[in-house]
């Protein structure tokens, strides 16, 4: 069982001082600040913890929808694929709750290794999905069939696909309509959202691909999360168009001036709401532990970097320290909405009967507390529990 008091608590909605009572790891009750008595619920519980959040914004865990966590890479060969992350790499970005998936390589790399992970790190500490497929078409699986994957796979909620980029199949209309029709009726015989996230590259075509699948179909607009759609300014255009018809946009989180990947996203966040797009249809994430390699006019290969998991807790700090957009639109981005899209129902809120998901940042929006499932894994700003092989 585990106490957190004096919490300045967005749920994602303000909520003030609170206290946070945490058992089986789930939240059970959120208190008044000062209102809990510790001394009554320690004799609940042997292993009773309390912590003192002093008053710091305290917010859900982060919910990361888009993290290669079993590695991926391989642009400039094999020498270039990106090993597997740690547990103590999440911890440290304040991601609790984290969907991975493969990457350009679908070759080489298995879904079988990716799940393995998957279970890994939730055995570790930490809640995990994962998307079947890879960049092209026909979508590589695990049982044989996009639908069988999300019927007989616990942890498969979505399809990977990648459009409009060189290093995708380049799918023609049929066939992206063919793999969102898969992802729809496997997510409705699973019970699960279904989600098609899209890897969107830099060429011309942009969106079309996709407006066009959905043409003359009954396939909601939902049913698609393109993803990377900060890479530049056209894409930026054309995805608030997208997000006016009700769909869901995921930016790659790039803090700073000069952002490692595409445009700045506070910048790219407050362009699509002032175009009217629902605060509610915007998700961020880091493309943790993904390569984003660099091409010249040749298409050769200049230059390779590594997703940073930490971009998307950077950018969140970036956006509250500057204050222009409301606090709890900018939490919403990485805790609510992309729950609400996946339909993960315990996550990304702060409240009875959610999972025990939990980040207290300290004054300079750097994570002092974490707990995953109702346990710290960091305490005072340090890592206290690590992943098994660190």
């Amino acid at each position: 069982m585990l106490l957190i008091r004096n919490a300045d608590l967005y749920d994602p909605e303000h909520k003030g001082l609170c206290d946070i009572l945490m058992a089986a790891g789930r939240i059970l009750s959120v208190y008044p600040a000062g209102t809990a008595d510790p001394a009554a619920l320690s004799g609940l519980s042997a292993d009773f913890r309390t912590v003192d959040a002093g008053g710091n914004l305290t917010m859900p865990g982060i919910l990361d929808r888009h993290v290669h966590f079993n590695g991926a890479g391989g642009e400039g060969g094999p020498a270039n694929r990106t090993p597997p992350l740690q547990l103590s790499s999440f911890v440290r970005a304040g991601v609790t709750s984290a969907v991975g998936m493969l990457g350009t390589d679908g070759t080489c790399r298995a879904l079988e290794e990716l799940l393995m992970k998957a279970r890994g790190l939730e055995e570790e500490g930490i809640s995990t999905w994962i998307l079947t497929g890879s960049y092209g078409l026909p979508s590589p699986t695990l049982t044989g069939s996009v639908a069988r994957d999300f019927c007989l796979i616990d942890k498969v909620i979505g399809l990977k696909l990648a459009v409009s980029d060189h290093r995708s199949s380049h799918p023609s209309v049929e066939e992206i309509r063919r793999a969102a029709s898969n992802v729809r009726v496997g997510g409705i015989l699973s019970g699960k959202a279904g989600c098609l996230c899209v890897h969107m590259g830099s060429e011309a075509s942009g969106l079309t691909p996709l407006l066009d699948a959905m043409e003359g179909t009954d396939i909601p607009i939902t049913q698609f999360a393109p993803t990377h759609i900060s890479r530049c300014e056209a894409l930026v255009e054309q995805s608030a168009a997208f997000g006016l018809r009700g769909g869901y946009l995921d930016i790659t989180a790039a803090p700073g001036k000069n952002p490692l990947f595409g445009l700045a996203t506070a910048a790219v966040v407050a362009t699509l709401l002032e175009r009217g797009v629902p605060a509610g249809n915007i998700t961020l994430s880091s493309d943790g532990n993904g390569s984003m390699p660099s091409f010249n006019e040749k298409g050769e290969m200049t230059g390779l970097k590594v997703g940073p998991l930490e971009s998307v807790l950077e950018s969140v700090a970036e956006m509250l320290r500057e204050g222009e957009i409301p606090r709890e639109t900018v939490i919403s981005l990485v805790t609510s909405n992309p729950a609400d899209h996946l339909k993960l129902s315990r996550k990304g809120r702060v409240r009875p009967g959610c999972d025990g998901d939990v980040l207290v940042l300290d004054g300079n929006f750097r994570p002092l507390f974490v707990a995953a499932k109702g346990r710290l894994l960091m305490e005072e700003g340090e890592v206290t529990v690590r992943g098994t092989f660190e």
